[in-house]
């Protein structure tokens, strides 16, 4: 049985992509472990197909917790021998590679983000600069890899001379088809970072007879809960934190729209296809996406959503309120939903993902 090791920088329970990337591989007759950080308020480990195993680190963000969480992972791989190692984004990769070079590892790359063109990155020029650095030195390297769209897999081919496979964060297929929504409830679902449309969707409730659910965390939560304050908008928006898994499907199967938005600040939004994009497709759920060039392809095949060419309060208020009011075109994005998500789920997808290693392996 070939060991593979994942390394991530997140605590592990709310990353569904590699639940599903490591509960796939470890099925799939691999000795599959899966590392990341411990924060300080990081809850229980769930009970996986697959090891887990946690670092703590004294930083929590920044500069110095990536430097300390690399030379961690780079010692933790010296000292647990493995066939090969996944580094996940570019965050792990620098120590992922020095291991590999030592021990005589394989490796490869699973690119959920374009990392070196994330809008967090945008403006940080001197923070943009080392991370291009460490992108150069490692990913033409490695000849394994895989992405999340065509957009991404163009990018790696073209600056890196890669060819990495497309491995789409596609929802698992099951039989049960959720009815219709009944309540005006509008979910969006995923980080609450910046990048996102959400102070923008936030105002658009002004014009907007529904419910808005932000399910999630992350380092605009304080600013969209101010927002909410400052627009008075308590009775119409909910801000709701963190949402395990299993209790999240939930609210994606009762929702009436979903939303998908991104600023273009980075390649890495524009060409980006999200968790969530699926999630709502499988739920039957009509939804908002940008006009970007992964969303148009997918929607001029399957049209799934309302596509926005840009994230002015007043083009959100519109967009939802059509497809609110509509219900002829409302019910045959439904319909297109719920025949895309015969084609784009992870019974598929995962297939890719083992060709993959095999190739890896041969």
């Amino acid at each position: 049985m070939k060991k593979i090791i994942c390394t991530v920088t997140t605590d592990l329970v709310f990353d569904q992509r590699m639940r599903r990337i490591c509960t796939c591989l470890s099925n799939g007759g691999y000795d599959v472990v899966l590392v990341g950080r411990k924060k300080a308020m990081s809850p229980e480990l769930t009970q996986e197909p697959y090891q887990q195993k946690r670092l703590s680190c004294w930083f929590e963000k920044g500069a110095l917790f990536y430097i300390e969480f690399n030379i961690r992972l780079f010692f933790y791989l010296l000292s647990n021998p493995t066939d090969a190692v996944s580094s996940i984004d570019l965050d792990t990769i620098l120590a992922g590679m020095l291991a590999c070079l030592i021990k005589g590892y394989k490796q490869t790359y699973d690119a959920h983000e374009y990392f070196t063109e994330m809008e967090e990155l945008a403006e940080r020029k001197f923070i943009k600069a080392a991370w291009k650095f460490i992108e150069r030195i490692t990913v033409p390297y490695i000849k394994h890899g895989y992405t999340v769209s065509e957009g991404y897999a163009h990018l790696f081919k073209q600056n890196f001379g890669v060819d990495y496979k497309i491995v789409r964060n596609a929802t698992v297929l099951n039989d049960k088809i959720n009815r219709p929504a009944e309540e005006n409830i509008i979910l969006y679902q995923g980080a609450v970072n910046y990048g996102r449309g959400l102070l923008q969707l936030v105002e658009a409730m002004h014009k907007v007879d529904a419910t808005l659910l932000i399910c999630g965390d992350g380092d605009l939560y304080d600013e969209v809960a101010q927002k909410i304050d400052e627009e008075h908008l308590h009775k119409r928006v909910k801000l709701l934190g963190y949402i395990q898994p299993k209790e999240l499907k939930k609210y994606t199967n009762s929702a009436k729209i979903g939303i998908t938005l991104f600023e273009a600040k980075g390649l890495s939004n524009k060409y980006s296809m999200a968790n969530r994009f699926f999630d709502y497709m499988h739920a039957g759920v009509p939804q908002l996406a940008m006009s970007y060039p992964d969303y148009q392809s997918f929607n001029s095949k399957y049209e799934v959503a309302k596509l926005l060419d840009d994230l002015e309060p007043f083009t959100i208020s519109s967009a939802l309120n059509h497809l609110l009011k509509d219900e002829n075109h409302y019910n045959h994005i439904r319909k297109q939903a719920l025949e895309a998500r015969l084609e784009f789920n992870w019974q598929n997808e995962e297939k890719c993902l083992l060709s993959v290693y095999e190739e890896l392996f041969s």
